[in-house]
């Protein structure tokens, strides 16, 4: 028997950690496995071919917001092409509501609901013997004549039993490698599906220690924990840190997501000591207003989690990444303008500025009616409007997100915008509206820009917005060379040159 273990990732460099994980639990099995990761944005026809030619028994496919809508049109018609392959789901996108899943995709045979090791590996185990006692399978929804049955949810497995996957798997050093020391999350945030997992479940120190040691020995470019709270538990979190730092390879980078409220000074004066570029660590305020925390099931203790994500963002030696989600409840535009400039004050590296996704399972979706929210019906269910937030708000929103990642999150207008958000305006996210503006009604969103051309543009309107204030636009000519010249090679900036401001 044949098995394929696939997925569609959102990038090339991702990779998926379940299918690894799958692998290493069905280890035993008679079955031939395979792993083959694709990403959303292959052609429909090579990834269908690729697959279809491989000849399988079984595909097994891990689903997840960005990539269900696709994987479901790919099995539609890998049945029709081999009505004989068994066609197996499996992941957070298909183990809520998973009747009606079902019901609209007949494609799929089984899906596995929950933590898939003990289901795969006993699901394989079944179809290898041609065992159609499926019933006696915790986690797994099949077809029995018209109906769709469901078993119900295994319990959740020992961590450690679950093995290390990558010695038993191929992998490329140009993708991130996810690892994962503790499954379940302390908190129960109303928009995330982590609060769904009743458990949190860690490995025991060593094994982490000895599954570290592969990647820093293996030189892996990065390793990206997907730990949703990794900061957990202090003591921990310091130790594995410590690890890290004792046992730095100088080549290896690792990425954590943390609490902000967790972070203490013992926690920061460890990280301070650590070779530069060795951590990432992002910190998820999403919002700064009291009652829309208090509506999600976040703490309310904002400026604590404000004053120690500070003290992690005034290091030089740490990449930090921070969140913010618009379209909350209780966060309306006015609101939300405050939560942007409270989290755009940190000075991190990246400031990603989301929107809610009202996720299958989770309590804000459960909300969605309260709240009057309007969201999009298909994966990954994006918020349209709520009773705070018109489409209109949220379509300016956007805007300014678009402009954000451009400038603030692309390296190269450090000094430029330092000094912009303050002389421009009253408040940086007064500067990325107005300029949000500006950037769209002269058309610059309708087509890919070189990164010389995004300071010809931000040159554009500070020229416009001096006048308007009758102050100098010298200073900002000023640094937009000096970032220039920190971020383009030579050879770009004798062409910029050459062709001049206008743009």
């Amino acid at each position: 028997m044949r098995v394929l273990l696939a997925s569609l990732n959102s990038k090339y460099v991702h990779s998926n950690l379940a299918l690894k994980y799958l692998y290493a639990a069905a280890a035993s099995s008679p079955a031939s496995i395979e792993i083959k990761e694709f990403t959303i944005n292959n052609n429909d026809s090579y990834v269908f071919t690729e697959i279809l030619a491989g000849a399988y028994d079984v595909i097994c496919f891990s689903c997840y917001v960005w990539n269900i809508e696709a994987t479901a049109y790919l099995a539609e018609n890998l049945k029709k092409a081999n009505p004989d392959a068994v066609i197996v789901f499996g992941g957070p996108e298909t183990s809520y509501d998973t009747v009606r899943f079902m019901q609209r995709n007949k494609a799929v045979d089984f899906v596995v609901i929950g933590e898939g090791e003990q289901p795969f590996a006993r699901l394989l185990d079944a179809l290898a013997s041609e065992d159609t006692r499926y019933e006696a399978i915790a986690g797994l929804a099949y077809r029995s004549g018209n109906h769709i049955l469901v078993n119900p949810v295994a319990e959740p497995l020992a961590f450690e039993s679950v093995l290390f996957p990558y010695p038993m798997v191929a992998w490329e050093h140009d993708r991130i490698m996810y690892y994962q020391s503790s499954r379940g999350c302390p908190f129960h945030c109303a928009y995330c599906m982590s609060s769904l997992e009743k458990t949190l479940r860690a490995l025991p120190i060593e094994r982490v220690f000895q599954d570290i040691g592969y990647f820093l020995g293996n030189h892996v470019k990065q390793v990206k924990f997907v730990d949703r709270t990794f900061n957990w538990d202090n003591a921990r979190c310091r130790e594995i840190l410590q690890y890290m730092i004792d046992k730095d390879n100088g080549v290896t980078n690792f990425h954590f997501e943390i609490c902000g409220e967790l972070i203490d000074d013992a926690f920061v004066d460890l990280i301070s000591t650590a070779r530069k570029g060795l951590f990432q660590f992002e910190i998820g305020i999403q919002s700064t207003n009291k009652q829309t925390l208090a509506a999600v099931n976040r703490s309310v203790a904002i400026e604590n989690v404000l004053q120690n994500a500070a003290k992690v963002t005034a290091l030089d030696n740490v990449y930090i990444h921070i969140d913010l989600i618009a379209g909350l409840p209780f966060e309306d535009y006015d609101t939300f303008k405050q939560s942007f400039n409270d989290a755009y004050g940190l000075s991190a590296d990246t400031l990603q500025l989301g929107f809610l996704k009202l996720l299958k399972g989770t309590e804000i979706r459960e909300k969605a009616a309260e709240y009057r929210y309007t969201y999009r019906r298909k994966a990954p269910y994006e918020m349209i409007s709520n009773m705070f937030l018109s489409a209109q708000d949220v379509c300016r929103l956007k805007q300014i997100e678009e402009v954000l990642d451009l400038y603030h999150n692309r390296d190269g207008f450090a000094k430029t915008l330092q000094y912009a958000t303050k002389a421009l305006a009253q408040t940086p996210f007064d500067f990325y509206e107005e300029f949000s503006i500006f950037f769209h009604l002269k058309g610059f969103q309708h087509r890919a820009h070189k990164k010389e051309d995004l300071y010809r543009i931000l040159y554009a309107y500070a020229v416009w917005k001096t006048k308007k204030l009758e102050i100098s636009s010298e200073p900002i000519l000023s640094m937009l060379v000096e970032d220039m010249g920190e971020s383009l090679n030579p050879d770009a900036i004798k062409k910029f040159e050459r062709k001049g401001w206008e743009i």
